[in-house]
């Protein structure tokens, strides 16, 4: 298993382990016939512990439950006002339970990420901490190479002295995450259904070189083992992208012999660097979880859909796609399978059912009086109708990705506190890099206004465009720098490892 190097050495004992869309608001999984869902013992780790009876099933698949129902069902959510100045009972298990502040999400893609890392972005911003972010005003921690501590700002620099969250897309390696962050540190991460992940990634990633070409995703499954080529770059995102977002080697078929070895010695690496592993189908259920894990409130865990896809761009898959999606994604397949079954143990130990009952029905509770609040008609809508240019998230392949308009009778302090909840990630970012660095902010905004002619941009517009075309710059220098060190020891700095030959890609 040489090639199989999660840059760590040796497997510890399995610590604990533990969000929006279920599969089937991504992806329509069409059958013949209705199916009952069974329900699990603990020791069945290939399906779900909680099942809906009216959900459509795939034989000899995991069959997933109703979205938002799986402890729930008819549960109604009240709408007010007030919900900026409601406060509710928090749940916790210990009486010497406290908030912890120093925090590791994994952020992984297309698993409703950019909501956790939202909620990561209002925590810190309001607490005045620390965030480990991209150097030069990245949005990203350099991925798709492994971390490397150096690529926090401030690390090289020795500028800040505490680092208590970070939470920007990386491909994961500890030993160097560990540089950067304190040691009580909790470290979390969240994975989603890999038939609803393929899925997402097919339509908004079409323009990587495994994809482009075909004219569907069945079309790609079908030709994927004669044209799929590794070392092109981004064609990590077409297979086992969860695998390799957490460091390992994605390129492994399902006929492996040593996909078994592979799969178990990944799943046994994830629990000992992760603390909680959250689940996407169970987003709700997954909040009330990492609410009593880091000792937080029901409302520091409110939070809308962001990065989220317009129903239209969504695409009917039918049963025969999914299986094949489960057997080329393998490895991704038997890790969801797994941290499925230990999420429930999780709900079971830490929360308990009628526990986890009364939470969600309080946080759906805070959810719906903050749409009520902050929320011009109360939901989602796509870019092109919202008015505030600053909010627009950005669009990328062919999904459309949704966003939100603010209610223009709220008075200022409470509009600053609901614009937070719906701010996008690019420009989330762009403003805690500009207030925790300001100098560094203003000195790359005196090069972008250089570099980007002034009578094609103006305003937000203007910012945008500057960063996007600053982070391609950023990407280059970083291929052209590192493309001839991948023999060299981690501690020279080099960012490939022999897993790495095969990966050298770049984020388009």
């Amino acid at each position: 298993m040489a090639d199989l190097h999660y840059q760590n050495e040796g497997y510890g004992k399995p610590s604990d382990d533990i969000v929006l869309e279920h599969v089937e608001k991504n992806v329509n999984l069409v059958t013949d016939s209705q199916m009952e869902a069974t329900k699990v013992s603990p020791g069945n780790p290939f399906l779900p512990k909680y099942e809906n009876k009216q959900n459509h099933g795939l034989q000899g698949s995991l069959v997933l439950p109703s979205p938002r129902k799986s402890l729930t069902a008819g549960t109604d959510t009240p709408t007010s006002s007030s919900f900026l100045k409601t406060r509710t009972n928090t749940f916790r298990t210990k009486a010497t339970c406290h908030p912890k502040s120093h925090i590791v999400f994994l952020k992984t893609h297309k698993t409703a990420s950019s909501t956790i890392l939202n909620i990561l972005y209002r925590y810190g911003e309001s607490r005045n901490l620390t965030f480990a972010l991209p150097l030069n005003k990245h949005s990203q921690l350099f991925y798709p190479f492994f971390f490397a501590s150096h690529f926090v700002e401030g690390v090289s620099s020795r500028s800040v002295r505490e680092f208590h969250i970070m939470c920007n897309h990386m491909r994961f390696r500890k030993s160097e995450v560990a540089k950067v962050m304190p040691q009580d540190t909790f470290y979390f991460s969240i994975l989603r259904h890999p038939v609803a992940m393929m899925e997402s990634i097919f339509i908004y990633y079409k323009s990587i070189p495994a994809f482009h070409k075909t004219h569907s995703l069945d079309e790609f499954l079908d030709t994927s083992r004669r044209n799929y080529n590794s070392s092109l770059a981004n064609n990590h995102y077409a297979h086992n992208i969860m695998a390799f977002d957490f460091g390992f080697d994605n390129n492994v078929a399902a006929d492996a012999e040593d996909l078994e070895e592979r799969a178990s010695m990944t799943i046994a690496a994830i629990e000992r660097d992760f603390h909680l592993i959250l689940i996407s189908e169970y987003f709700d259920e997954s909040m009330i979880l990492l609410k009593n894990a880091l000792c937080w409130s029901l409302e520091d865990v409110v939070s809308f859909k962001l990065n989220s896809r317009n129903e239209r761009t969504r695409r009917t898959l039918l049963p025969h796609t999914a299986e094949k999606i489960k057997r080329w994604n393998a490895l991704d397949w038997r890790i969801y399978l797994h941290f499925n079954t230990t999420f429930w143990h999780k709900v079971d130990s830490l929360v308990g059912q009628e526990q986890m009952k009364r939470e969600i029905s309080q946080l759906r509770e805070l959810q719906a009086k903050l749409a009520n609040t902050c929320l011009k008609d109360g939901g989602a809508v796509d870019p092109s109708q919202i008015k505030d240019a600053g909010l627009k998230p950005f669009q990328y392949g062919a999904a459309v990705i949704q966003g939100y308009n603010l209610n223009t009778h709220i008075d200022r302090q409470t509009k600053t506190k609901c614009q937070r909840f719906i701010t996008p990630e690019l420009q989330y970012t762009d403003h805690l890099y500009s207030k925790q660095f300001p100098e560094l902010a203003d000195k790359h905004r005196q090069e972008g206004r250089i570099a980007a002619p002034q009578h094609q941009r103006s305003g937000r517009a203007a910012m945008m465009g500057m960063a996007w075309a600053r982070e391609a710059h950023h990407r280059q220098i970083i291929r052209h720098r590192f493309s001839n060190v991948k023999n060299q020891k981690a501690s020279t700095g080099a960012l490939l490892t022999h897993t790495e030959a095969n990966n050298k890609t770049s984020v388009p």
